[in-house]
């Protein structure tokens, strides 16, 4: 799968909670449209059965179990909404991949080369973009709309997750993938959609899915 041949370009939107995502996914989807592309607009966890188990039990699944959910739902996801869309010419906008797992299994406590190795035959954006924001103000933002899961209860989460999506960015950086940050603390929405479409690469390229590091052999 991760060399599949494709027509269309994937598009992956990940940051923070709170950083923005839920106007600039639209707002990106708009603005490709306008552009003339024909666009398909997704999300993970997904809306189907292994996406909504995940939602409904996020509050207490964690840990190696949650992460594995996490990939089998990806896993189906590419095979049978994002692959077909892409072979067909459409451009796939998906708000949360795998920077998100990245990010989100580490701090439940997952080593990061668990996380490589079983996301290891992702289909590999066209291009990731990283929204990211000072972590006050994703503080600020989700104390004004108030918690949705287990994460916002704790305040060092923001900070952590910046950090987090900076080194998820380097990964992927290092996997040939193009990577795009985007500081939405400073840009409008409609700027930040698009700083977003002007930096979408022209023609498809496939990457690898990021490998974990090896560790060197005792001679």
């Amino acid at each position: 799968m991760t060399h599949m041949p494709r027509c269309g370009q994937f598009i992956t939107l990940d940051g923070p909670s709170g950083v923005g995502k839920t106007t600039t996914v639209p707002g990106l989807t708009a603005e490709l449209t306008r552009r003339g592309q024909t666009v398909h607009q997704t999300v993970e966890p997904t809306t189907g059965d292994i996406g909504v188990f995940i939602r409904d039990h996020f509050s207490h699944i964690r840990g190696r179990a949650l992460a594995c959910l996490v990939a089998a739902d990806r896993y189906e996801h590419i095979e049978h909404e994002i692959a077909p869309r892409l072979r067909a010419g459409d451009t796939v906008v998906c708000d949360r991949y795998l920077a998100s797992t990245l990010v989100m299994q580490q701090l439940d406590g997952v080593a990061i080369e668990f996380l490589l190795n079983l996301n290891e035959h992702d289909l590999m954006p066209d291009l990731a973009v990283i929204l990211t924001a000072p972590p006050g103000l994703i503080t600020e933002r989700i104390a004004a709309r108030g918690p949705r899961n287990r994460f916002h209860l704790d305040p060092t989460v923001p900070g952590r997750e910046v950090h987090l999506y900076e080194t998820a960015a380097h990964t992927l950086v290092t996997a040939n993938v193009k990577v795009l940050v985007v500081n939405t603390g400073d840009l409008t929405p409609t700027e930040v959609a698009t700083s977003i479409a002007d930096a979408i690469p022209h023609s498809s390229v496939t990457s690898a899915a990021p490998r974990p590091p090896t560790t060197p052999q005792e001679p």
